[in-house]
């Protein structure tokens, strides 16, 4: 059991389990009822995505210091007692059932899901 790290709109992987999606947004031009059979998410959780303050940084980042700035902040967010919670609940859950969180990135390395992907294995949580 343990929770996957994709990008939202990719074909899920066998036993993929529930997708969350930790996206500030919809997916545009998608209709809801869309979401799941298109391969977006089952499940919206936007407290796990950056502020849209953030968002626009992480958006313009392009040096490794300026991305570090965005980490650092959006770790900060995470500290919020409801995002914390949240992540404790997948924390949880990785223990028991296969799941996956996502966003509609490209490159993981420049998305915040790099770093929910972090702060998850820094509580604990089985990471695939």
């Amino acid at each position: 059991m343990a929770i996957r790290v994709v990008r939202l709109g990719t074909e899920r992987a066998k036993d993929e389990g529930i997708r969350l999606g930790t996206v500030r947004r919809p997916p545009r031009g998608v209709r809801k009822e869309e979401y799941a059979s298109g391969n977006w998410y089952d499940v919206w959780m936007p407290i796990l995505s950056p502020s849209p303050e953030l968002v626009k940084q992480a958006q313009t980042a392009t040096t490794d210091k300026e991305w570090a700035a965005f980490e650092k902040r959006f770790r900060k967010e995470l500290t919020d007692p409801e995002a914390s919670r949240s992540l404790e609940l997948l924390v949880a859950f990785s223990k028991q059932s296969n799941f996956a969180i996502g966003c509609y990135c490209e490159d993981e390395s420049r998305c915040h899901r790099s770093v929910l992907r972090a702060v998850l294995a820094e509580r604990g949580a089985d990471i695939l």
